[in-house]
């Protein structure tokens, strides 16, 4: 059996990792033979966005790279399936698997199907409903192209039987976020970053911002920091700038003189901006933090299984879990909200809360399983 892989901006990674390790372990003991080619779109190009996250998650070098690079939502769709069609032709695997929301997930899903190749969905089912998104155009576009759809959460299921879905193809399998986290715990428990940064464990905030909605708008992006210099009088934060929010901070011209663009010792409060961190490094400061404020999907679950209070800089989730849960907080973007919540949090005990279900790190477990059960492959059971 042949599995495509497709990876193409920094959170694929964790989610493809559990799975490729899935399947090494059943070559490894003789119970499966699956063969797995991995292709990286390019469409996170930035070396700091997949070089390290590669190496830190012992996956192989991609067997193509697209090299599609930056440019609007068309473009890149478009790039990715003009280039990814004759290696899908060449191939011929027994299916394609996608993970999330980003570009490639869509634009492979299309190419797949158009070329009569089953579509398996990792994280499916999760909606914000809101369409000004474009991550929610991809989801609700893979998810009704693909042949398997895999739900980390219970939202997931009843959104897509909601929309109409057969539930046969529908499993409840768990976050392979999560297995990622769990399986290379030790080694981002001994990440040395808090030493070297001088870092006292539960005495500083981790930010990270990355969405068009808050970085590509001015006059939003100066808000956001304002309100972090504000939560920053308590409390460092420490603050790994993605390559694109770099850009529009830089353009702005000095207008955030609390962001402190260095990668040495934390001296004092404030914000500290930094490069972009490795997969490890960043756990580290996650798992270690008091608070983190953020707009990204992944981190929300991340911080839900860590137990680190989260402050979602967005009007919506696609992840309700995250706050039903007790741990997340959607509070968007207005300065006031963001100094009151942290001001909140920093006042409240952390909580200490079991995992949602089926987030124990087995998620890449039960998909392979269900797979190798669905495509035939014989001695299916582990």
């Amino acid at each position: 059996m042949k599995i495509i892989f497709i990876s193409g901006a920094r959170p694929n990674y964790m989610k493809i990792a559990p799975m490729i390790w899935e399947i090494q372990r059943l070559k490894k003991q003789g119970v499966a033979d699956i063969q797995f080619v991995l292709i990286h779109t390019g469409q996170h190009y930035d070396p700091q966005l997949f070089d390290v996250f590669f190496r830190d998650l012992d996956l192989p070098a991609p067997d193509y790279s697209l090299d599609v690079g930056s440019g609007s939502h068309t473009y890149q769709t478009a790039q990715i399936m003009e280039r990814l069609e004759p290696i899908l032709q060449k191939e011929t695997p027994e299916l394609v698997v996608v993970v999330g929301d980003v570009n490639s997930t869509v634009a492979a899903a299309l190419t797949a199907s158009k070329l009569g190749i089953p579509v398996a969905h990792v994280e499916a089912g999760l909606r914000s409903f809101d369409r000004t998104m474009p991550e929610e155009i991809n989801r609700l576009v893979t998810d009704t192209l693909s042949d398997y759809l895999f739900v980390s959460e219970e939202s997931g299921k009843e959104n897509l039987l909601r929309e109409g879905v057969d539930p046969g193809k529908i499993f409840f399998v768990g976050n392979v976020m999560i297995d990622s986290l769990q399986q290379s715990r030790y080694l981002w428990e001994s990440s040395r970053i808090h030493d070297e940064m001088d870092l006292r464990q539960r005495e500083y905030g981790v930010v990270t911002l990355h969405r068009p909605s808050n970085v590509d708008n001015p006059a939003r992006l100066r808000a956001i920091m304002g309100a972090l210099a504000e939560v920053s009088k308590n409390i460092p934060i420490i603050f790994p700038i993605h390559p694109r929010t770099r850009k529009q901070l830089e353009q702005m011209n000095g207008s955030t003189p609390s962001l402190r663009l260095r990668s040495g010792r934390i001296e004092a409060n404030g914000v500290y901006g930094l490069e972009p961190l490795g997969y490890h490094d960043f756990m580290a400061l996650v798992a270690g933090a008091r608070i983190v404020l953020t707009d990204s999907g992944g981190i929300q679950e991340e911080t839900t299984f860590l137990n680190v209070p989260c402050l979602t800089l967005r009007p919506n989730t696609e992840r309700p879990v995250t706050v039903t849960h007790g741990t997340n907080r959607i509070i968007g973007t207005s300065p006031a909200a963001i100094v009151e919540e942290a001001a909140r949090i920093l006042k409240s005990p952390r909580p200490e809360l079991p995992a949602p279900p089926l987030w124990d790190g087995r998620a890449a477990e039960r998909i392979l399983i269900v797979l190798r059960e669905k495509l035939e492959c014989p001695s299916a059971s582990v």
